[in-house]
């Protein structure tokens, strides 16, 4: 094993050095991949609302021990193909039970399991590289909040009386501190004296809320206004 750290295996079992240095360097990737999940899901320190995905413990664990996991049915494996057999067996009356995450995770689930894979292979190197060079492309597209929206996305709920026509009345203001703006739901309350209209908005960054809203009182009469701070923009 030791020879090949570069070059695929035989197929047979490993010595104990080499299943030693195999799964270290899984375990010590997965560590790395594991720590780049944990900043990659960290609450901004100034969140604001409940939504924020914090790293899940379990989850963060899991991507530690699964490169390892992975090392050690490849080592078992090899080139035997009545084993590979055996293992998916075994494996198949395993039922895995989870709620559906984030799909940001499943790229994190892979990348765990292609260290494993090439750990077990013999390319320790190669795992190594990939791993290191991987967790760095994620740590910068999360530095750069690469396909994040500009604005903030925002829910907004404004109480209009019966007798305002609600269809334009609001285009100015919207135009002025909101990159988009959508009209999803209107509905009477007040027995059908008052209309609530409720639009899925992306505001300005640096947008005061409070000029915002003020500028929308004055044309809806004063009535009550609700604008919800970090929507998420999936709900829209």
């Amino acid at each position: 094993m030791l020879d090949t750290i570069f070059s695929n295996t035989d197929g047979s079992l490993a010595s104990i050095p080499g299943l030693l240095i195999a799964i270290v360097t899984a375990a010590a990737v997965g560590l790395l991949i594991s720590l780049t999940y944990i900043r990659t899901h960290r609450a901004p320190r100034h969140a604001a609302s409940a939504r924020v995905k914090l790293p899940s413990r379990s989850f963060a664990v899991t991507l530690v021990a699964l490169p390892a996991v992975i090392t050690v049915i490849i080592l078992l494996v090899g080139n035997n193909i009545a084993r590979a057999f055996s293992l998916a067996g075994a494996f198949s009356i395993i039922r895995f039970r989870s709620a559906p995450g984030d799909p940001k995770d499943i790229t994190y689930v892979l990348l765990s399991m292609a260290v494993g894979l090439a750990a077990g292979m013999g390319f320790i190197a190669y795992a190594f590289i990939a791993g290191v060079l991987l967790c760095g492309i994620l740590l910068l597209l999360e530095a750069v909040r690469f396909g994040s929206v500009r604005g903030a996305p925002k829910t907004l709920k404004i109480t209009v009386p019966e007798n305002l026509d609600y269809q334009n009345a609001f285009d100015g203001v919207l135009e002025r501190f909101t990159l988009s703006s959508s009209l999803r739901k209107v509905r009477t309350t007040d027995l059908g004296s008052l209309f609530e209209l409720n639009y899925a908005v992306v505001t300005k960054s640096g947008v005061s809320e409070k000029e915002f809203i003020d500028e929308l009182r004055r044309r809806n009469g004063n009535l009550p206004i609700t604008l919800v701070l970090d929507a998420d923009e999936n709900d829209f």
